[in-house]
């Protein structure tokens, strides 16, 4: 959900404060809130590859110590932390990208649309089309 113009003015100024009164935390927590820890698709690729070989692997072979799947266990876990790593490495809601396929996918929405929409996510503009329908 956007903002309003009053909230995001307020959470400026709580930024400013904090830049003013503790400088190096702020630039601490600058550098870890955005994107600089990206990791390379490939390696989620490969990660989800790996624990699906795993998986049907550890299902295939006749290693089952105890009577349990531990390669198969073992492959769902590496698939997990693939989608985790997918899930944490998705692109910033401002990328370009996400701007011109969400333009480029619904003609003319450009029309309608309020100021400020540049930076907002495709299910905030969305909803906020939906939400005009009803005012109108």
């Amino acid at each position: 959900m956007p903002l309003s113009e009053h909230e995001q003015r307020m959470l400026d100024e709580i930024e400013n404060a904090l830049y003013a009164d503790d400088p190096k935390f702020a630039s601490s927590v600058r550098k870890t809130g955005g994107s600089g820890g990206r990791r390379p698709a490939g390696m989620v690729v490969i990660l989800g590859v790996v624990g699906v070989a795993l998986l049907v692997g550890g299902l295939a072979l006749d290693f089952k110590p105890g009577g349990f799947p531990v390669l198969s266990l073992v492959g769902f876990l590496v698939m997990f932390a693939a989608g985790v790593l997918a899930l944490r490495s998705a692109p910033s809601k401002g990328s370009s990208s996400t701007g011109s396929a969400g333009g480029a996918r619904v003609p003319g929405a450009g029309k309608a649309s309020t100021k400020g929409t540049e930076g907002q996510s495709y299910s905030s503009r969305m909803e906020d089309r939906f939400r005009r329908r009803f005012e109108q």
